[in-house]
């Protein structure tokens, strides 16, 4: 009872001190060192929890290496540096600041590497990359990794200018035309919409549409979705069929050219995620 109350003290007094605005959130106030090795700490526990399953391919083929150097060139170098290479503004500005990644390779398996790829780390600035690249893709970094650290910076330099072309294809856009499909269900037979709401937020749809089941912010950039299922039309152009809502979101330039909403590059698998998940929005 003690322990309770004393707990539930505790959290009152943390949450009078955040509503007060007491604490600075500036990203030019660094962490205190106990705090750092908390957060610290916390992150290789939950990381080596939950890549102790992982299976790990062969790395050492030259192949796969190259398109890591690929890949981490296009997405990695900009916040973690590289042998020779200062990150970019935005890395040298986040706090936490990106771990320089040689001495990360050298110390982290390729499982926990793997999985940090794949699902980021929350409010790190750290993205989950595996709505973005493919399994193949995310190995590949991984491999470059684990070499990265026998490089020097010449030697960076010398496969930045043999090795060239980005990392990955990117996916077709769909070639079917709004209205050719009016069974929902059976355009999101392979959807899972429990894979919907994870979709729509590594996709960033919550900064713009508030989304029943999502959390995020109180945004009204673009219009709220609550009841969308219900809706005859999709934004007053087409009807609300599944069909319409993936090309709507993987090709709403081509239904709409007026429209703000930007492309967002969403993939065929992920799309029909965040229909099946909107069509349960009644």
């Amino acid at each position: 009872m003690i322990l309770t109350a004393s707990a539930g003290c505790l959290s009152l007094a943390g949450f009078a001190v955040l509503y007060s605005g007491v604490y600075d959130v500036a990203a030019t106030k660094q962490h205190s060192a106990l705090l750092y090795w908390i957060l610290d700490t916390g992150l290789r526990s939950s990381v080596r929890q939950r890549a102790g399953g992982i299976s790990v391919p062969a790395l050492s083929d030259t192949a796969l290496i190259e398109n890591g150097f690929r890949c981490f060139r296009d997405h990695c170098v900009q916040c973690h540096g590289a042998p020779g290479v200062a990150p970019d503004d935005v890395g040298k500005g986040l706090l936490p600041l990106p771990n320089n990644l040689v001495q990360t390779a050298r110390e982290w398996p390729p499982a926990e590497l793997y999985w940090v790829s794949k699902y980021g780390i929350r409010m790190t600035g750290m993205p989950a990359w595996g709505y973005r690249l493919a399994d193949q893709e995310l190995w590949a970094i991984v491999a470059f990794l684990k070499h990265m650290p026998l490089l020097a910076p010449k030697d960076y330099r010398a496969l930045n200018e043999t090795i060239s072309g980005p990392c990955g294809l990117p996916e077709a856009k769909p070639a079917t035309q709004p209205g050719e499909d009016s069974a929902p269900l059976a355009a999101l037979a392979n959807g899972d919409p429990l894979r919907g709401p994870v979709a729509l937020r590594q996709y960033a749809c919550t900064v713009c549409h508030r989304i029943p089941g999502i959390t995020g912010p109180n945004a009204h950039v673009g219009p709220p979705l609550e009841g969308i299922a219900r809706r005859n039309y999709l934004a007053g152009i087409i009807p609300n069929t599944a069909q319409n809502m993936i090309r709507w979101i993987r090709d709403l330039q081509a239904v709409s050219p007026s429209t703000a909403m930007p492309d967002l590059d969403v993939k065929e698998s992920d799309a029909r995620d965040m229909a099946a998940y909107l069509f349960t929005l009644e």
